[in-house]
């Protein structure tokens, strides 16, 4: 049987990269793409998404209309890595247009999958959590209908990508972030900045990667073309816990989703978000004293299978 998923997503270049990942996969079958501000403004979102389902030739997916602001947080993205457009700055003149959207909203539409699939949907969550955390305002028993939830956000060392002890994700929506990891009790992954840093791919297999002569490949090579070349800087190469190769955030949350060999090691601790600090204001709390008392943990990432990624990296572009 298919693995059923929900993506929520605020395509960037590496949200694009996982939706490419999980449309290759044999196993998957992608119920619903829910857009979320995050990586660049919504209507860019939107657009992003429909143009990835195009050169895929997937554009039967149905995508939806997520919200466009965090809670009570400032918005914010990343256009700086991702371009301003959240695709690399290479507009397609001839991308599919919005009236390709569901009329339902995002929000709408994923309790309404769940609840039609109760026990069967992996839920894969690459952007900020603001949809999920106003999902499960309206609808408290969505969590127990899941099958799981697969995060990439958060981190664990207190290093940040975005302010000093914070990951983009959770700063971009601290509050949802909380009330995500506060309600959601179904079996949690969570892929974290740090983690996704120390399994970064190897130049040597992007370059591999990105020379295939297909339709998919040339469409990659062009939007990652500026993320690429930020991520080579030296720079960049000094903000992340390592410099060995190229961080795709997204896709590991993504191909734990996809493969259940694909962890091979993880620790199961309760997890929070800071609202409060100062400088610490988005960062995810480890409750290895535990303190706070929770019934309810979470798998932290620790080590993963690479070869399996760049396989699945390298059908994700046939």
């Amino acid at each position: 049987m298919k693995k059923k998923l929900i993506i929520d997503l605020d395509t960037g270049v590496d949200d694009a990269q996982a939706i490419m990942v999980a449309l290759a996969a044999p196993n998957v079958e992608i119920l619903g793409i829910t857009c979320c501000h995050g990586n660049t403004p919504l209507e860019n979102v939107l657009k992003n998404t429909l143009r990835v389902l195009k050169v895929c030739n997937r554009l039967d997916i149905p995508v939806y209309r997520g919200c466009s602001k965090p809670l009570l947080a400032h918005e914010q993205n990343a256009g700086d890595f991702h371009g301003k457009d959240g695709l690399g700055e290479v507009p397609d003149p001839d991308a599919p247009g919005l009236e390709l959207l569901q009329k339902k909203k995002a929000v709408e539409a994923m309790i309404k999958i769940v609840k039609e699939n109760p026990g069967e949907v992996t839920l894969v969550a690459m952007a900020p959590l603001t949809n999920l955390a106003v999902a499960v305002q309206l609808d408290p028993s969505l969590p127990k209908k899941l099958k799981a939830l697969y995060i990439m956000g958060g981190n664990t060392e207190s290093r940040g990508n975005t302010t000093a002890c914070g990951e983009f994700n959770f700063v971009a929506d601290p509050e949802a972030a909380y009330i995500v990891l506060d309600c959601y009790t179904c079996p949690t992954y969570i892929a974290s900045w740090e983690f996704s840093c120390k399994n970064s791919l190897p130049w040597s297999f992007c370059d591999q990667w990105l020379a295939q002569n297909t339709e998919k490949a040339a469409f990659m090579k062009k939007i990652t073309c500026l993320s690429m070349t930020r991520a080579r800087s030296t720079d960049y190469q000094k903000e992340i816990t390592t410099g060995q190769g190229f961080n795709s955030c997204d896709t590991y949350a993504m191909a734990a989703a996809i493969d259940d060999t694909f962890i091979t090691e993880s620790e199961e601790v309760a997890v929070t978000v800071e609202l409060a600090g100062t400088y610490t204001r988005g960062m995810m709390v480890l409750d290895y004293m535990e303190l706070l008392k929770k019934k309810h943990k979470a798998f932290i990432m620790k080590k993963v299978d690479l070869e399996k990624l760049m396989q699945m990296f390298m059908n994700s572009l046939n």
